[in-house]
């Protein structure tokens, strides 16, 4: 026959193993929240204020390089290389000079000068100077003008000067004698570089009579030629 304390101790087994099942089931359904241990029972506050910003990053790897673009429309015509580079500019000039020509002659060729021109894209500038005269006995017209290379000057106009009297001296060898120095000056374009042949000539206007000219009577005449960029 059983005693009464097993009786009791297996009375006791019986009750709690149910109550173990149940505790296990609900440990089985419970789900540990994380933040638990972080807040412990508090419950969360409101979140704060936004903090600044950074400091910029350091720049990143370059990236790789882009496919090269399309040909681009053909360009104009340069210009010659050697007119860029140019050197800079340099005086050319030169004077002829000649101690009393005293040309008497009333047409032709007084004096000559043969210059050389370094650009074909320059202007000539020439200056003669010395002494003329012209006596007639009636209205008459002298003209001292330039050539170049045989031709006067084109780019623009002519080089010249002229001494007109309107009433001369009763007879050519009368007291009316006056020489006068005077020049001849301008500048002329379209010359081309090389050797140029630099004269004065001596000649009549148009439309009057001519008189007795004299050039370079008993003093220093002379040629001056200078070349200069346009």
């Amino acid at each position: 026959m059983m005693s009464p304390l097993i009786a009791r101790l297996l009375l006791l087994v019986c009750l709690a193993l149910p109550l173990y099942g149940v505790e296990k089931v609900r440990n089985r359904g419970y789900r540990k929240d994380p933040d638990a241990d972080k807040f412990g029972s508090c419950m969360q506050g409101p979140a704060g204020n936004s903090g600044r910003e950074g400091n910029p990053g350091a720049n990143g790897i370059p990236g790789t390089p882009g496919i090269p673009g399309r040909d681009g429309p053909k360009g104009e015509k340069g210009e010659c290389i050697n007119e860029i580079f140019e050197e800079s500019w340099r005086p050319n000039y030169k004077q002829c000079a000649w101690n009393s020509l005293n040309y008497g002659i009333d047409l032709g060729k007084v004096a000559d000068c043969t210059f050389t021109k370094l650009r074909t894209d320059s202007a000539l500038r020439v200056l003669f100077s010395g002494s003329l005269r012209l006596k007639c006995k009636n209205a008459c017209c002298q003209r001292w003008y330039f050539t170049f290379n045989g031709a006067e000057c084109a780019g623009p106009l002519p080089i010249e000067s002229i001494i007109y009297l309107d009433q001369g001296s009763p007879e050519l060898n009368s007291t009316i004698n006056i020489h006068r120095t005077s020049s001849v000056e301008g500048l002329c374009e379209g010359v081309k570089a090389g050797l140029v042949d630099v004269a004065v000539w001596v000649g009549t206007c148009d439309d009057y009579p001519r008189g007795d000219a004299s050039t370079g009577w008993n003093s220093v005449s002379r040629v001056i030629i200078e070349e200069l960029p346009k």
